[in-house]
């Protein structure tokens, strides 16, 4: 095999890695907000009312390391 034939090859690989872990970290996240807007509906409708972001991303993140945290106690 030529080194022209193995370079579209490792390049696609990666786009597909990289586009495999987007998709994966957009998941996360999506699911994580619904879970707050689940958990904490206060929080997420004082953020939209007040137009301020900070605290919903406060509490997202909040969740994801909780969430985190129960994953590492659980392994």
């Amino acid at each position: 095999m030529s080194v022209a034939a193995v370079l579209p090859m490792s390049l696609a690989r990666l786009s597909l890695s990289l586009f495999g872990s987007v998709a994966a970290l957009s998941a996360v996240m999506a699911v994580a907000t619904i879970w707050l807007l689940l958990t904490d509906p206060v929080t997420v409708a004082d953020a939209i009312d007040q137009g301020q972001v900070s605290p919903l991303v406060r509490a997202l993140a909040g969740a994801l390391y909780d969430a985190f945290q129960g994953i590492l106690r659980y392994l």
